[in-house]
Order: structure tokens, then C-alpha cells, then sequence
């Protein structure tokens, strides 16, 4: 019996084992399934967000490259600079409903910026705005510069810094945000002033909605710096129409009257004069009553507090749009320019830039120091000593 067992339990598995195997099949060739379309309902992908740091080309001069650097913060300013002049040509800032429109006048072409005589956003220097008579005297020498704003000398010459190319730095998305850095050499007698002038221009585009512009120069010989930013402001957009209803307030409780538009010394109160803007008002209210012509403003203040510190210069305020962009600097005064001088002989951007269609706010020494015994300090630049402009372009709405 046992035996039978044995047999029948054997005959078992021999029946339940497998055959031996074959060679295994050879792979298919991989084919990459088709992605089903998304259902109807699905929202299509977002655009990507714009670089904050881009280059472009912007033309040559001279058979030199000229860029343009396009700064982009995380609301969506937008700012457009170029190497020629160290020159602000573009900014887009949003009005009250969160449109954007271009605040700043230009040009679309470098050859515009290289042959105008308007200084559109640029940086200005060596030295800014009028020396009487195109002299001054320093460390008991005479010197004689370029008359290019007859009989004076204007914005560093009839090449200026801002007719130059600036070796542009990297640029970098900082923790503040998108920066650029600019760098030009002035060379000793370079329009008939004294030593080598190393200048930088940084620009931050900052997360806080502000433009800053940090200006700075080192000379390896006594000089004379003053550089200003030359920015044209229409805060309705450009072609928008005449700046003559923007509200402006400056905090400057004095101003530098002078012969025409060269300040001789004299420090006056605006208090009761068409110079008040210590409180806001339209810019056109008194625009006739300032003697000067062609008619408007064209004259230096003095920003009250410390000369040197950074303190707040001005607030310009569009009703129309609700664009607001308050200005902090720390420098003793400020440029306050009504584009008197635009007569609608310039066809830029699409319009046509008539007088009164944007505001300049150049923070600044003050005009003529060098020939005044009680400013001339401002400006002299001694070998060793650094120059140093800040400025603080801030943007908002009410």
C-alpha cells in the first residue's frame, strides 16, 4: 500500500512540473504615448514671467555696440536704460486702475540721443547745469570751457557725459532687485576740465516700487563733479497732454534767483512768490509770473535739511491717472524745469513733445557754485575724496 502511495505521489508531480523555459522575447521598441488634450474646461497655462534683467541691441556709434537693459520688478515696472549717456529712455508704471504707460520722454533711437540737445534721461557731468560764462578759477588757475549754452557752459560741455558710451557692469538681480551699473572714464582736459574722473551710475529697479539712482566719481586731481539725472516726468503718460495741472510740492522754503538763468549768490524765501510750492499745487497756476522766457520755471531750490543727508526734495502728483512719484535726494538743491524750451519740434513715441509736456526734478549743487565764494565747496573735487549722489525716485498711487 505504502508503495502505491509513493508511486501515485510521484506520478503527481512530474505531471504538475513546468516545461523548460524559452529564450526570452526581444523588446519592443519604446513608443512615447501621445498626451491627452486637456479637458475643455482646463485654464491654459500662464505666460512666463518676464526676465527682471534682459539686453538688447540699441545700435552702434562711433561702429561701437550700444545696448539697451531692460529692468523688470515683481509688480511689473519696467525700466529701459542704455549705455549712451547712462540714460534712462523707458519707464512703465501703472496708473490708479493698474494701467501702464510710459512716464518718461525720449528717443527710439540712439542716433537721437547722440544728435538731441534735449539730455532725455541722461546723466549729467562732469558738471551740472550753467557755469557763468563758460570760467572759473581753481587753485589760482583759469579755466575757459565750452559757451555751448551762450555765453555759458551747460550739462558738462558740448560733449558731455551724456554724449558718451558707459562700460556697462553685469547686470544682476539683487535682493533690493534688478540692477545695472554703469562706469565712463572722463580723461584730464576732457572739455577744459582739470584731472581723471572715474564715475559709476548704478540704477535699482526695487521691489518697493522705486528707482534709485546712486552716483559716484573719484578724481586723481582737484575738479569740479556735479552730476544731476536728467529725467523728463509726465506722470498722466507720455502724450497724455501738458503737465500743467500735476500737483508739485517742494520741500524747499528758499530758491537761488539769478541773471536770466544763472544764479549770482543770492538766496531768497519763496514764501509769497510764484516759487511757493511748499504746500501742493498745479504747476500751471503761476507758470506766467515767473519772469522768464520763454515763460515758466527754470531755477534752482534749496531743499530744506541737512545739504548731505537723504531727506525728501519733492512730490509730483498727476490727479488725472493718480500716479504719484516722490523724490528723496541728498543734495543741497533741486532743479525744478517746466520743458519750457519744447516747442513740438520733436516726434518721438508716437506724439509729439510740445512745451509743457513734462517736468524735470534734478537733484543737484547748486548752478554757478564754482563762481559764488560761499558755494564753491560744493562742487570741488579733491584727489583722494569720493562723490556721492543718491536719489530715490518712488512711485505710489492716490
Amino acid at each position: 500500500m505504502r508503495s502505491k502511495l509513493l508511486a501515485l505521489a510521484l506520478l503527481t508531480a512530474c505531471s504538475q512540473a513546468s516545461p523548460p523555459p524559452n529564450p526570452p522575447p526581444a523588446p519592443l521598441p519604446t513608443v512615447e504615448a501621445p498626451s491627452a488634450p486637456p479637458p475643455a474646461s482646463a485654464t491654459p497655462p500662464a505666460p512666463p514671467s518676464p526676465r527682471a534683467v534682459e539686453r538688447s541691441a540699441f545700435g552702434k556709434i562711433d561702429g561701437k555696440d550700444v545696448w539697451l537693459f531692460t529692468l523688470t520688478n515683481r509688480h511689473g515696472l519696467t525700466v529701459k536704460i542704455t549705455n549712451f549717456g547712462a540714460t534712462v529712455t523707458s519707464l512703465l508704471v501703472p496708473d490708479k486702475s493698474g494701467k501702464l504707460a510710459d512716464i518718461v520722454l525720449g528717443y527710439e533711437k540712439v542716433e537721437s540721443y547722440a544728435s538731441g540737445g534735449s539730455y532725455f534721461g541722461a546723466t549729467i557731468g562732469r558738471v551740472a547745469n550753467r557755469i557763468r560764462d563758460a570760467k572759473f578759477k581753481l587753485e589760482g588757475k583759469d579755466y575757459t570751457l565750452a559757451p555751448n549754452d551762450k555765453p555759458h557752459a551747460l550739462h558738462g560741455g558740448t560733449t558731455g557725459w551724456s554724449k558718451h558710451l558707459w562700460e556697462a557692469t553685469e547686470p544682476a538681480e539683487t535682493t533690493d532687485g534688478p540692477a545695472l551699473k554703469l562706469t565712463y572714464v572722463s580723461k584730464d582736459g576732457e572739455e577744459g576740465y582739470p584731472g581723471t574722473v572715474t564715475a559709476t551710475t548704478p540704477y535699482t529697479l526695487t521691489q518697493n516700487d522705486e528707482l534709485r539712482i546712486e552716483m559716484e566719481a573719484v578724481s586723481d586731481r582737484t575738479t569740479l563733479v556735479n552730476m544731476a539725472h536728467h529725467g523728463y516726468w509726465n506722470l498722466g503718460g507720455v502724450g497724455s497732454g501738458p503737465i500743467t495741472d500735476h500737483e508739485l510740492t517742494l520741500f524747499a522754503d528758499a530758491y537761488t534767483p539769478g541773471e536770466g538763468l544763472v544764479p549770482t549768490g543770492a538766496v531768497k524765501p519763496v514764501k509769497g512768490t510764484p516759487f511757493d510750492f511748499t504746500t501742493a499745487k498745479p504747476i500751471g497756476k503761476d507758470l506766467t509770473k515767473t519772469g522768464l522766457k520763454p515763460v515758466g520755471y527754470d531755477h534752482n531750490f534749496v531743499v530744506r535739511g541737512d545739504a548731505n543727508a537723504l531727506r525728501p526734495v519733492a512730490k509730483l502728483r498727476d490727479p488725472k491717472s493718480g500716479r504719484v512719484l516722490t523724490l528723496e535726494a541728498n543734495q543741497p538743491g533741486v532743479q525744478f524745469y517746466s520743458g519750457n524750451f519744447l516747442d513740438g519740434s520733436i516726434h518721438e513715441k508716437g506724439t509729439t513733445y510740445p512745451q509743457y509736456a513734462a517736468i524735470c526734478l534734478e537733484s543737484q549743487k547748486f548752478p554757478n557754485a564754482i563762481n559764488v565764494p560761499a558755494w564753491r565747496d560744493q562742487v570741488i573735487l579733491k584727489a583722494g575724496e569720493k562723490y556721492h549722489h543718491v536719489m530715490v525716485h518712488r512711485f505710489s498711487v492716490e
